[in-house]
């Protein structure tokens, strides 16, 4: 009998072992797949940011996706548009139930509420709010859809070549796009045309409504110089993010693409930082100095085709005024040359390329400012005319400013011209 209990637990304890072995083998399985399916999303770079000296690089020029990176746009353009005072930081934003509806990440806004543009800017940074971004994309852009168009120009017009924009979130979308080397770009140019508004990415918490949100960017405050920038992450893009510090008068920006998880990829960051800081110290020779602008891999994507100008954004809190009867407002006096100037697609197809250079809540301003524009000597446009397009809200109306008759060579060259000077320009294919 004592025989037979020693043989019952041996082989008790040989089944266990067994079975400890096989999902002892299983988990490393599927760590080590975990680890392929990262290293092929991994991407990073470390800039100086004083001399755009690339100081390390791995994958900089292949596409990834940015995901919550894209508020890093979105934020650009919102800077942009306060510098030209066509918002204020204390302006009230309206909830659109289009907006209402952005799936999470999101702050909960309901259509009906409102919440204002420095709001929305902390919304964006901390809590990474989808239904913000959306709502910020509507008041600058008209909708979701004209918005990326502008993001993607802008992009463009940063020597960000690679970046194609979707939406103003970087919720899942195959066509959304960008690299690492890119995103330092965009980072750069954060840093240096709207350093007023960089002291927001160093915020560890915000307050909406009674209630406090956490920074998603833990690296602040526990690693010593770093100040700001963001976090992204979905499934398909892995965890990301974009850094920058500051130690002994040199600053940094860093770049991490495709993490494997939160915890990995904010220790891999900071392994980075030491790296980027011990070779500015050290003077080391990276032999690709001064090329984050030069030297570039040239990527391979689809050209995308262009989409419509109408039909592409309807709901009840937003929708373009109907095409078929344009006309401004009754309550809205409007001088008959502005009026006039208002044509239907077909006539606007007609016309070839267009530029838009901005969005006003008056439509005297935009007829002004397109004439500005389009009588300043140094753009030497010639052949083309306004045109101002009214476009609904919930809150009343916007005039969306453009100039028509335009080759795409001569929309693309004027729009450069004024985004060198920090205007608005979006390139309007027909």
């Amino acid at each position: 009998m004592r025989c037979f209990t020693k043989y019952i637990f041996g082989m008790l304890f040989a089944i266990s072992l067994l079975v400890g072995l096989f999902w002892a083998s299983f988990a490393s399985a599927k760590t080590s797949q975990a680890e392929r399916k990262s290293a092929q999303k991994y991407a990073s770079i470390i800039i100086d940011a004083d001399s755009l000296e690339i100081l390390h690089a791995r994958n900089i020029d292949q596409h990834r996706y940015p995901a919550s990176l894209t508020k890093m746009m979105t934020l650009y353009l919102t800077f942009d548009a306060l510098e030209r005072r066509e918002i204020s930081l204390d302006e009230a934003l309206p909830i659109s139930k289009f907006a209402a509806q952005t799936p999470p990440m999101r702050l909960g806004l309901k259509a009906g509420q409102t919440i204002t543009v420095e709001q929305a800017i902390q919304a964006l940074i901390i809590r990474s709010a989808n239904d913000v971004a959306v709502v910020l994309a509507e008041r600058l852009g008209g909708s979701t859809h004209e918005f990326a168009e502008a993001m993607t120009a802008k992009a463009h017009s940063l020597g960000m070549q690679s970046s194609v924009f979707q939406n103003p979130h970087g919720l899942p979308n195959p066509n959304q796009v960008t690299t690492a080397r890119d995103m330092a770009k965009l980072s750069d140019a954060l840093l240096r045309n709207h350093r007023k508004y960089y002291p927001y990415f160093s915020r560890q918490h915000f307050t909406y409504h009674g209630q406090r949100y956490k920074s998603f960017n833990r690296l602040l405050g526990s690693v010593k110089g770093v100040d700001g920038f963001k976090t992204g992450y979905t499934n398909a893009s892995g965890y990301n993010l974009v850094i920058s510090a500051k130690r002994d008068q040199h600053r940094i920006i860093a770049i991490v693409m495709g993490g494997a998880s939160g915890l990995s990829r904010d220790k891999h960051m900071a392994q980075l930082l030491e790296r980027g800081f011990e070779v500015i110290q050290n003077k080391k020779d990276t032999h690709v100095k001064f090329a984050l602008k030069a030297n570039e891999v040239k990527t391979i994507r689809k050209i995308l085709p262009v989409p419509t100008k109408t039909g592409r954004f309807q709901n009840a809190a937003y929708k373009m005024a109907p095409h078929k009867s344009v006309a401004f407002p009754a309550h809205i006096q409007v001088q008959a040359q502005v009026q006039a100037q208002v044509q239907t697609p077909i006539q606007a197809h007609v016309q070839g390329w267009a530029i838009q250079i901005g969005a006003y809540a008056d439509a005297r301003q935009a007829q002004h400012i397109a004439q500005m524009v389009l009588a300043d000597p140094q753009y030497a446009i010639s052949g083309a005319f306004p045109h101002i397009i009214p476009v609904q809200r919930s809150a009343g109306y916007i005039y969306r400013a453009r100039l028509l008759g335009f080759t795409q060579e001569s929309a693309t060259k004027t729009c450069n011209m004024l985004a060198a000077q920090r205007k608005s320009c979006l390139v309007v294919a027909p």
